[in-house]
């Protein structure tokens, strides 16, 4: 005699996550199911702040707009709920106000979201989730890629871009003018 067992899950909402966030639990919601994350450790860490600190020596003079880290959360899907959390993410200051005062989750999908491998990552899952942003209004992806010290440029309508550590990485139209050494991002 076989034996079937049938759970339902309830699917979370971006509350839900907010009120497990301060209980501890640390991750994403997608389509309403938790995926916790966890530390992706120190070398990850260390990128994140190179290239964020070159980011915010750019934004952040010129007044262009916000920068967030990772534990920020963008809400981008209601019922079932989904929040992503880029490791680094810049919305203008056209869509978001730099005196905006945001509670919980931002809503506005940010104009670059930059994520950083981990070694649990996978390249087609990073593509996937490089054209999910892309596709919920993302004007610009950067994939950083620790292990071949590579950055992947994704934008919406056409083919990923290879960079390697000799060449300079800019902010396209979503940032004018701002440029970074691919290599610098994985030094220092």
């Amino acid at each position: 005699m076989a034996i079937t067992t049938t759970t339902e899950t309830r699917l979370l909402t971006a509350a839900d996550l907010l009120r497990l966030c301060s209980e501890g639990v640390r991750g994403e919601l997608i389509r309403g199911v938790l995926c916790e994350t966890v530390p992706t450790g120190h070398g990850h860490g260390k990128i994140v702040m190179n290239l964020g600190g070159a980011l915010r020596t750019f934004v952040k003079p010129r007044r262009l707009g916000t920068l967030v880290a990772s534990d920020s959360g963008v809400w981008l899907e209601r019922d079932p709920d989904t929040v992503r959390e880029p490791d680094i993410a810049f919305t203008s200051a056209e869509k978001v106000p730099l005196d905006a005062e945001i509670p919980g989750y931002a809503e506005v999908v940010p104009d670059l979201v930059v994520e950083v491998a981990s070694p649990s990552d996978s390249r087609r899952g990073l593509n996937d989730q490089a054209q999910m942003w892309l596709r919920f209004g993302a004007g610009l992806v950067w994939v950083v890629h620790p292990d071949t010290r590579t950055v992947d440029v994704h934008r919406s309508g056409g083919p990923a871009v290879r960079l390697a550590e000799s060449d300079s990485l800019d902010g396209s139209d979503v940032l004018p003018g701002f440029t970074c050494e691919v290599g610098a991002i994985f030094d220092g």
